[in-house]
């Protein structure tokens, strides 16, 4: 039985304006993110507008295609995929 790890890379353009957003799409479908992996950068100045996300899911197909729907109809995302078959 093959098994495929699917990773998810969300790069956000504007952090401030949406993150509540983000945050309540990423608790909707926490049932699937197996990990999740954020960063941005850090400065004393100003509060960094990019960040990165890496997810780590749980193979659910159908709901990781919704999770992706739904991230990319947020404005200021995009997103990529990487799938290794294991």
């Amino acid at each position: 039985m093959k098994k495929e790890l699917n990773i998810v890379i969300v790069k956000i353009t504007d952090r401030i304006k949406e993150a509540g957003l983000l945050q309540k799409t990423l608790s909707n479908y926490n049932k699937i993110i197996k990990t999740r992996f954020g960063f941005h950068e850090l400065s004393t100045e100003i509060c960094s507008r990019q960040a990165l996300i890496i997810l780590e899911l749980s193979g659910e197909v159908e709901q990781e295609k919704q999770l992706i729907l739904e991230l990319n109809n947020i404005g200021g995302i995009k997103t990529e995929i990487m799938n290794f078959k294991l």
